[in-house]
């Protein structure tokens, strides 16, 4: 799947920001733009109440220490959000970063401790295709749950793609909507692994004027440093 257009690139933002909007904490990675998007404009629709971290952002970034404090801050039960993408995704909420096949990825850095940390884990990738929504990851770089017997407040609770939303329960993702376009029909063609149906499965919701106006207004213009080309895509969407 290419990258998405300016129109899909906010309805994904506006879809991950509404799965953060209850925290008062949330951290994005390096290399993030959408859910950089995304919790800014959480942020900016709850005015002193959300604190965002962008790692790599020298204006959205309260750690002085990079990742580690960012770790120590997860740790004390302090982080109640964050995004998590991976190479390949299973139906267990299982995420490989590191390789699959002869393909490599970035790697997994601090994922598997956060995983195990964060009350609400957003898993996020634009790519939906049966390459990366797996039956069985290759490798585990963190883990949906468990291994039984450990110990553990965090865990996926959504994953958001290119084409729909699954919420996860139970130990499996259920779909909770499909994006304008897409049916459940064509939801299970690119998908490896089985999921659940919530009832009806509604169309994801278009982002609402305020959401367009603030994404490419001020949280375009906070994210330029940082991500100039991205920037430049969602400022020629349909409503600039």
């Amino acid at each position: 799947m290419s990258a998405p257009d300016p129109d899909l690139a906010a309805l994904l933002a506006a879809t991950l920001a509404g799965l953060v909007r209850d925290s008062r904490t949330v951290a994005v990675g390096s290399n993030s733009p959408i859910p950089a998007a995304a919790a800014l404009l959480a942020a900016h629709k709850a005015p002193g109440r959300l604190t965002v971290s962008i790692l790599g952002s020298t204006r959205h970034n309260p750690f002085t220490d990079g990742g580690r404090e960012l770790f120590d801050f997860a740790a004390q039960g302090r982080l109640d959000s964050f995004f998590l993408g991976g190479g390949q995704i299973d139906g267990n909420g299982n995420v490989n970063l590191v390789r699959a096949g002869d393909q490599r990825f970035p790697g997994s850095y601090g994922s598997a401790y956060l995983m195990a940390l964060v009350p609400n884990i957003v898993l996020f990738r634009e790519e939906h295709s049966r390459r990366v929504l797996v039956p069985k990851v290759d490798f585990i770089s963190a883990r949906g749950s468990g291994p039984e017997g450990t110990y553990r407040t965090g865990g996926p609770r959504s994953l958001v793609t290119g084409r729909a939303v699954f919420r996860f329960e139970d130990g499996r993702f259920v779909l909770a909507s499909h994006h304008p376009g897409e049916t459940v029909e064509t939801i299970r063609t690119h998908t490896g692994f089985d999921f659940a149906l919530c009832a009806g499965v509604p169309t994801t919701l278009d982002p609402s004027a305020e959401d367009l106006r603030l994404l490419r207004g001020p949280i375009a213009d906070e994210l330029a440093p940082l991500y100039p080309r991205f920037v430049s895509r969602l400022l020629r969407g349909s409503h600039a």
